[in-house]
């Protein structure tokens, strides 16, 4: 088994993948070379392994916030650990709930993520400022929630008339806190939490129960779940589900570690562009890129994300009209053939893009095979394909797929370099 080290060297680094006739090794993985006559007569090597598991190490809890179609922590850390030192510089341009930038920030390195969709930047932002739990509790304390506040439209199907007065009492401190211009990094984290809390399936939320927490159903689908359950809104205490999932998601971190989330915070760039369009971020600049795109039109952002798009004052349906939704892996090619252009030019000389995707429309479509050709056209060299193989994996629970013949049941990172050893 491949085994990573903090203190790994970064030429040791070029020794080990590039030791035998400059090709990627990973000891101990199932290795196959599949010939790519259409890409420049390019070989490239599939590397098959469980290259990191659940069990091989325990995920920081400052990861547990719900998001549609996100990766374990364990996968960026992997390829951190692997290519980069602490200092580096480490991106992702589809940043989701911000695992790559949580996990780099957590290992010292720099960060920068990019995500057309705002609700990024409000799940993981907070996550790296990481207010004193007592503060937290204070500003909680301090709160004056308004017994008769109603929702501006009809959300009684997933709350109770006194939860719902405290969440809309609540939205409305923190939206009033943010065009007063005094919004800080407390109201910021109350602001994640409770967005991360507003439904679920368990008393740990604030709606009654309904589906699992990264997606939101239709209030007539919340209805007729009711219904089938009967079941009815109970009360939920806003402030201190908030107060416990807070002491949930700070339970395992160092104290070596709030101190690098909180080093990171102070250079972190957090943008809303277009994947292939980032001037913010200056050329050669980014040591490694981890990253999962949209995958085709599998995921409806608009339907899974409109109550906390509601919370959070956002147009859900305008958020949509950004984020790359396509119906054919041609138009989706177009769209990831600019991001690689883009990738291409703000990775430094040596650097590495990790991109993840998966086995799409019941298997039939491999999408690293497309995006094989995407990076090496963009100037890239591909060092291979990594495939994390397990019996069944978060990504898949995550599409709602409850067995191994559809979906994404493994991680397959297609692996690239700039400037260095071809592959053979």
């Amino acid at each position: 088994m491949f085994q990573n080290s903090e203190s790994v060297n970064r030429l040791l680094v070029d020794f080990i993948l590039y030791e035998d006739n400059k090709r990627i090794i990973f000891p101990d993985s199932k290795e196959t070379v599949v010939e790519y006559p259409a890409v420049f007569g390019s070989r490239i090597p599939f590397y098959v392994n469980e290259f990191w598991t659940a069990r091989q190490r325990q995920v920081s809890s400052i990861h547990e916030i719900s998001y549609r179609a996100c990766f374990k922590g364990q996968l960026p850390r992997f390829f951190i650990e692997l290519l980069t030192l602490p200092g580096d510089s480490v991106y992702d341009p589809f940043s989701g709930r911000g695992t790559t930038i949580i996990e780099a920030a957590l290992l010292g390195r720099n960060v920068i993520a990019n995500d057309v969709n705002p609700l990024s930047a409000i799940l993981s932002k907070p996550r790296l400022e990481i207010p004193a739990k007592e503060d937290i509790s204070k500003r909680l304390a301090s709160l004056v929630f308004e017994v008769d506040q109603k929702a501006d439209l009809d959300l009684s199907m997933f709350y109770h008339p006194d939860t719902e007065a405290e969440i809309v009492s609540l939205k409305n401190y923190l939206q009033q806190r943010k065009a007063d211009g005094v919004e800080d990094q407390i109201d910021r984290w109350l602001r994640m939490v409770a967005t991360n809390r507003l439904s679920g399936h368990s008393s740990g939320f604030f709606s009654v129960y309904t589906l699992p927490p990264n997606q939101a159903v239709s209030a007539e689908s919340q209805k007729k779940i009711n219904q089938k359950r009967n079941q009815s809104p109970q009360y939920r205490d806003v402030k201190k589900i908030i107060e416990r999932k807070t002491i949930s998601l700070l339970k395992n971190l160092k104290l070596s570690e709030i101190a690098n989330l909180r080093q990171a915070s102070q250079t972190a760039i957090f943008l809303e562009q277009d994947a292939s369009s980032t001037p913010e971020i200056e050329s050669s600049s980014v040591n490694l890129t981890v990253t999962s795109p949209p995958f085709l039109d599998i995921v409806q952002y608009s339907k899974d994300n409109w109550l906390r798009c509601w919370f959070n004052d956002l147009d859900s349906s305008a958020i949509e009209k950004r984020i790359t939704m396509a119906k054919t892996v041609q138009s989706w090619s177009e769209a990831m053939g600019r991001v690689f252009l883009e990738l291409y030019r703000i990775t430094a000389p040596g650097g590495w893009v990790a991109f993840e995707v998966g086995e799409v429309r019941k298997g039939k479509i491999k999408l690293e095979e497309y995006v094989i050709t995407l990076g090496i056209n963009a100037g890239f060299n591909c060092a291979g394909v990594i495939i994390n193989s397990q019996a069944f994996t978060k990504t898949a629970n995550i599409w709602g797929v409850d067995n191994n013949c559809r979906g994404t049941n493994t991680n397959r990172i297609v692996l690239f370099r700039k400037n260095n050893a071809m592959c053979i």
